[in-house]
């Protein structure tokens, strides 16, 4: 009788530390992915509008600190001097009208990183003075700050344009 008394209370305090456990357990955090796919989409709207206003500052203020900027036909800009430095090359350009639409954009389910992708169009005075134009597409990661804001990390776009053919040998030489 002892041993099934002690055996019983055994299973209950067992029962009861499990139960007390379980109360004690951190919630799932809620799914705020849609949110954040939306606010992304958002911010690259804003961002894309931005271009043209030729705002080094409001277009830098899209990238985290410690972001990469992989632009085609330029080295990796992975100090923020040299990603405002390329970026600055960029707006300065004659005649810049250059858009980006985005394509779709996906949030893990952790909440705080995602990339995006899309499509631009780039317009430019060429250096004969007539308009240049170009398309193309371009990936971005997402990283959500600590105050909850969603900072560009990693952004890399190229052209759809065929690549220029190397110059003819010079037959003089």
């Amino acid at each position: 009788m002892i041993r099934l008394l002690e055996r019983s209370l055994r299973v209950g305090l067992a029962l009861a530390i499990v139960g007390v456990a379980g109360a004690c357990a951190q919630p799932e955090p809620p799914d705020t992915r849609a949110q954040d796919e939306a606010a992304i989409r958002q911010i690259e709207k804003s961002w894309s509008s931005s271009i043209n206003t030729r705002n080094i500052d409001a277009f830098m203020a899209n990238y985290a600190p410690d972001a990469i900027g992989m632009a085609p036909n330029q080295p990796m800009a992975s100090t923020p001097e040299t990603l405002r430095k390329g970026i600055s090359e960029m707006l300065a350009l004659p005649g810049l009208d250059m858009t980006f639409q985005t394509g779709g954009v996906t949030v893990a389910k952790s909440g705080d990183v995602a990339y995006s992708y899309g499509t631009y169009s780039l317009g430019v005075t060429g250096p004969d003075g007539k308009p240049m134009t170009d398309k193309g597409k371009y990936v971005t990661t997402w990283k959500k700050q600590a105050d909850g804001a969603w900072k560009a990390t990693l952004d890399i776009f190229n052209s759809d344009m065929p690549a220029m053919a190397p110059p003819a040998p010079d037959k003089k030489k």
